[in-house]
């Protein structure tokens, strides 16, 4: 088969990637245009994370490197070119797009909704009829916060918690319309929030926690005032008392955390069963959630601060609350108790779809420089969260 993927140099598409040179002998990597050398990228990845040398020396031979750009009419490639690589495609993978939860709804929406658009525009216009694999969000449920999301779901009745999941369900919707278009299959693939244990390094892509991190400590800096305070002692780059930061969330909420590796895997298994013919969707996702306790022990180690959940929103917030309550999008899942229905994968894939657990050492490990020990929790924690794993604060007041 002749695979195309785009997005190979992300967080997700680097290990789509070594998945889909596992199945096939060759890939088209369809790169942004200017984005730098995305072959050097790529085998930067595979070296960093101990891939066998024989392998990182033939990339070169298995790999075509694609410069194009999903923003333009036919990816910003010359018609003899764009209509040569439509008619050799066998199947299209599209994992490309913008993860920004601060991001606007126009700008997400030239990326995640015009960028899915064009691919669906390249695999029409080929003599084959290449299979469409489309990377979704499980996100796409939006801002209900409780029940069970199921995988033939598809409305905006609850509304979404950012702009980002409103561009993905835009996304999905012209999926939908394009196969009903043309009769054909597509496979949809919602994944949760994908993590790792690989430590950070500064020649791979960023951890998509490492964004919610990057936003607390921006925050915390620009805070003149964080008040109150907790009184415990703050560490790193933060001189003075930790501050204490009040912020919506649910004491018994959970969270669906999978490790990026297992989601390639699944991903590329569940690409090779046989279609419905119409639009086959599936969550992949974790079998446990991780409570939100956890998540917020994390965030506490990560960046100086104490958070306590709370129901609603502070009357009189602090200033550090205020401009952590400018990104809700970011925030707002600590909310959330939904659970996301996953049968369809468990039926087809049975046991080995089942996930390694996900706790605070394995997040830690992937978002702190390996000589970087997880620290002990802050002073104020209340000593009946150690029963939990990970040992989480899980503070909640009023």
């Amino acid at each position: 088969m002749h695979v195309a993927l785009t997005g190979a140099t992300g967080f997700l598409g680097l290990r789509l990637l070594r998945r889909l040179l596992d199945a096939h002998r060759s890939v088209t990597v369809l790169a942004h245009a200017g984005s730098g050398d995305a072959l050097h990228r790529i085998t930067r990845f595979f070296e960093v994370t101990g891939a066998p040398e024989a392998f990182i020396a033939r990339l070169p031979d298995r790999l075509r490197v694609v410069e194009s750009d999903l923003a333009l009419p036919r990816l910003g490639l010359p018609a003899r070119t764009f209509q040569e690589l439509a008619d050799s495609l066998d199947a299209i993978w599209h994992s490309a797009g913008s993860i920004n939860l601060e991001g606007d709804l126009p700008e997400l929406r030239r990326t995640n909704v015009e960028g899915t658009r064009r691919v669906l525009e390249l695999a029409a216009s080929g003599r084959g009829s290449p299979v469409v694999h489309h990377v979704s969000t499980a996100f796409v449920a939006g801002a209900r916060r409780d029940g069970v999301a199921y995988e033939d779901e598809l409305d905006d009745t609850g509304g979404f918690e950012n702009a980002y999941e409103r561009s993905k369900y835009e996304a999905e919707l012209l999926v939908h319309a394009w196969s009903r278009k043309h009769g054909r299959p597509v496979l949809v693939l919602r994944p949760s929030i994908l993590v790792t244990d690989l430590p950070p390094h500064p020649e791979l892509p960023s951890h998509p926690l490492q964004v919610v991190e990057r936003i607390l400590r921006d925050a915390r800096r620009a805070a003149a005032s964080p008040a109150p305070y907790s009184g415990a002692p703050a560490s790193g780059d933060f001189a003075g008392p930790r501050p204490r930061v009040r912020t919506v969330g649910h004491p018994h909420g959970r969270l669906n955390l999978l490790q990026v590796e297992h989601a390639a895997e699944v991903m590329v298994r569940l690409a090779g069963l046989r279609p419905s013919g119409g639009v086959d969707t599936y969550h992949v996702v974790h079998d446990r959630d991780v409570p939100v306790p956890v998540v917020v022990a994390l965030l506490e180690r990560l960046v100086p601060i104490a958070i306590d959940l709370v129901a609603a929103k502070p009357e009189r917030p602090s200033a550090l609350e205020a401009l952590i309550d400018f990104y809700p999008g970011v925030t707002a899942y600590l909310a959330h108790r939904r659970r996301f229905d996953a049968t369809r994968v468990r039926v087809r894939l049975g046991p080995s779809a089942v996930s390694a657990p996900v706790g605070l050492d394995h997040l830690w490990s992937g978002l702190a420089p390996q000589d970087r020990p997880l620290p002990a929790p802050p002073a104020t924690a209340d000593p009946h969260d150690r029963l939990l794993t990970g040992r989480p604060p899980g503070r909640l007041t009023s």
